[in-house]
């Protein structure tokens, strides 16, 4: 099954944990995953992926002002319907917004039909309640193995909905 990753990208912190994200996938037999920045998505790979997660840097206490245009004017044109949908964040400090960042991203795939993938909070540690968060200022690397293990369970997941 073919996953794509689609993110924004400031700083490159979300790019980052977008590729821990991707290693995580990958790690589930059976599972092809590619990571791709909003401005440069292959269409093709990302309307035959089976699943598909979606995350940005949070800005001023939600996505930023590019991702919304790409939810609103171009995600509807990759399939999704039907899709296993996911989301994560990036954030600055703390408490900067990031959970208000994913639900806004799940509003948008609950919108276009898709089906979303919290994380698994009833897997145990680490808890994902809605999707893995990283705090830029505490080093994207402190948060590798909740964003490969994030990868790791909607792969899991994507398997058993496709």
């Amino acid at each position: 099954m073919k996953i794509s990753v689609i993110y924004d990208s400031k700083t490159s912190n979300t790019a980052t944990v977008a590729g821990y994200i991707a290693e995580g996938l990958q790690q589930v037999e059976g599972v092809e995953a590619r990571t791709f920045h909003i401005d440069d998505i292959d269409e093709a790979y990302a309307k035959e992926s089976g699943a598909l997660i979606f995350g940005c840097p949070t800005y001023m206490g939600g996505p930023t002002a590019a991702f919304y245009e790409f939810l609103e004017k171009r995600a509807g044109k990759l399939g999704l319907a039907g899709k296993l949908g996911g989301a994560f964040a990036t954030e600055q400090y703390i408490h900067g917004g990031a959970d208000l960042t994913i639900m806004r991203i799940a509003e948008h795939i609950l919108v276009f039909g898709m089906l979303f993938y919290s994380g698994g909070g009833s897997k145990g540690a680490p808890v994902i309640h809605y999707g893995p968060v990283e705090v830029s200022t505490m080093g994207a690397e402190t948060f590798r193995d909740l964003f490969v293990t994030y990868g790791k369970r909607f792969a899991e997941q994507a398997l058993k909905v496709q």
